[in-house]
């Protein structure tokens, strides 16, 4: 493995799943863009396994926490959602799929920050899942139309939804893409080469997650789905 690779890419991964064992997303809103601009032959499948991993690590602590009625309709908009990324991924130039899911993301994020309180319906679940299926395989940033849909949960609430809903939809995202041959054996490599500083991420998240959960989660996770939809937007254009 490129010991720069490991240098740059470890650093993000560590920051980024700091991040994401917090508030129960953004490894990706770290790692992605780094990894794109300067990496942008392993992508998306390194992100894709490293956003495999860190869940995992999440659900050893809290997964008595996870919605699981919840979920079962959010994976099946997953699933549907999956087929379309792939296609993009293969089909659309790499800048606008980017610009489009950023603003995309934004406006989602306008449009709840500023309700009392967002419906999780069936109807909700399943489309908040086909989107994040969609965007998650084409960008590797998945985890805001779901993360939106719980922005009023504890914080062992959203970080154990999140990471079991991550786990399953990161798979089908990673199966999918290696049914087509979009997945080079260079980019799974190099996510498990990651491991470690994710998992170092984790454990040094202890003390900012018992800070967030004192009331601070919302904002918190509010801001990390901004700042996704703004660097994959800025990613884009640059």
């Amino acid at each position: 493995m490129d010991p720069d690779f490991l240098i740059v890419g470890g650093v993000a991964a560590l920051l980024g799943a700091i991040v994401q064992s917090s508030v129960g997303l953004g490894v990706g809103l770290v790692a992605t863009p780094i990894v794109t601009m300067l990496f942008p032959s392993l992508m998306p499948g390194t992100i894709l396994v490293v956003a495999t991993v860190l869940p995992l690590a999440t659900l050893a602590q809290e997964a008595r926490h996870a919605e699981l009625r919840g979920l079962g309709w959010a994976f099946g908009g997953r699933v549907a959602g999956t087929p379309l990324g792939v296609w993009l991924v293969a089909a659309v130039p790499a800048r606008a799929l980017g610009i489009v899911i950023g603003f995309f993301v934004l406006a989602a994020l306008a449009v709840t920050a500023w309700s009392r309180e967002v419906p999780r319906t069936p109807r909700t679940l399943a489309a908040a899942g086909a989107i994040a299926g969609t965007t998650g395989t084409a960008s590797g940033i998945g985890g805001p139309p779901i993360a939106l849909l719980y922005q009023r949960e504890s914080g062992p609430r959203v970080r154990a939804t999140l990471a079991l809903f991550f786990v399953a939809g990161c798979l089908l995202s990673l199966v999918s893409l290696a049914a087509v041959g979009r997945l080079p054996i260079e980019q799974v490599t190099a996510g498990l080469s990651l491991v470690p500083f994710v998992l170092a991420g984790f454990f040094a998240a202890g003390p900012l997650r018992r800070y967030l959960d004192a009331g601070r989660l919302r904002t918190a996770l509010l801001i990390v789905v901004g700042a996704s939809a703004i660097a994959l937007i800025v990613r884009s254009l640059v």
